[in-house]
């Protein structure tokens, strides 16, 4: 009896002491699952927009002001609001087409020739790997689900699936490959 006394009284001490400080959620919850609310803005941002409102276009005109006359700062802003940096450039580059899991070893070695003439750099190849290797996931689920549709379904299957495509591409919801 003296045991069970004993273990009520570590409990009713561990509810009355303070919450232990650290991690006040569970590890991976959030304290607020639903987030911030869309569209709210920082208080500092709202008494800046007050503070400046109106007076948007004269500030415009004194840092113009200021960048003509050669001051490095205003003339950097100006710049800077007047083209923007880019982030990445158009690749002028012919991908050959891929219709089939076939057409991948073509796409690939047309991307490293690329590479090796110089006409992209290797950073912008290994993102049209990427996107070649996308391709080729896309073509290998549908093989995949041909395959399963003619293993339930028999070749009548595959031949209902082929009459929808051609009619949906005569119809232009699809393109013809």
């Amino acid at each position: 009896m003296a045991v069970d006394s004993l273990q009520k009284t570590a409990k009713t001490a561990a509810e009355l002491l303070p919450p232990v400080r650290g991690r006040p959620f569970q590890k991976g919850q959030s304290g607020n699952p639903s987030g911030r609310p869309r569209g709210s803005r920082n208080r500092t941002t709202q008494l800046a927009e007050l503070l400046l409102e109106g007076e948007s276009e004269r500030l415009a005109r004194k840092a113009v002001e200021l960048a003509l006359d050669g001051d490095p700062y205003a003339l950097k802003l100006c710049l800077d609001r007047l083209i923007a940096p880019r982030r990445e450039r158009a690749v002028e580059f012919e991908l050959p087409p891929i219709r089939a899991i076939g057409d991948l070893d073509a796409a690939v070695s047309a991307v490293a020739a690329a590479v090796a003439a110089g006409q992209i750099t290797p950073g912008e190849a290994a993102e049209l790997a990427s996107a070649v290797d996308g391709f080729g996931r896309v073509l290998e689920r549908w093989a995949a689900d041909r395959r399963e549709r003619y293993f339930w379904g028999g070749a009548k299957a595959l031949e209902n699936d082929e009459t929808e495509t051609r009619r949906a591409g005569e119809s232009g919801n699809i393109t013809k490959s």
